[in-house]
């Protein structure tokens, strides 16, 4: 199976669950919708961390890695959700960033330490 194909899979199972993950937590948390992006952001810096630490061929990180991870986590989004905040919630919309920066890339490294450590 060619590159695109096994990226494009991983892409569709990670959006997917990204809108199914997101539609219920603002059913159960309506005020808090942009949560949801947070959560998303960070678990899937973590889950990229730890499957760098796996060393995977090409064709599962390529699934995994830049397909589900991709499909998964949402910039735009993000940067939707901040904009809209600045107007009228500035503080919250710096916190946002502040959580989503300063906690995204040591989760990162945590799921790398993780792998390495349990799984290397």
């Amino acid at each position: 199976m060619t590159n695109w194909v096994i990226v494009g899979l991983g892409a569709s199972i990670g959006a997917l669950g990204r809108y199914w993950f997101t539609e219920l937590y603002k059913k159960v948390h309506p005020e808090f919708g942009y949560h949801a992006t947070l959560i998303i952001n960070l678990s899937g810096a973590f889950i990229l961390g730890l499957l760098f630490s796996f060393a995977l061929n090409d064709s599962l990180y390529g699934f995994f890695g830049v397909g589900f991870c991709g499909g998964w986590t949402t910039f735009s989004t993000l940067n939707s959700e901040i904009a809209g905040q600045i107007a009228t919630k500035w503080q919250r919309a710096l916190t946002y960033i502040a959580l989503t920066y300063g906690l995204g890339l040591p989760l990162c490294a945590l799921g790398w330490w993780l792998g390495n450590s349990l799984f290397g």
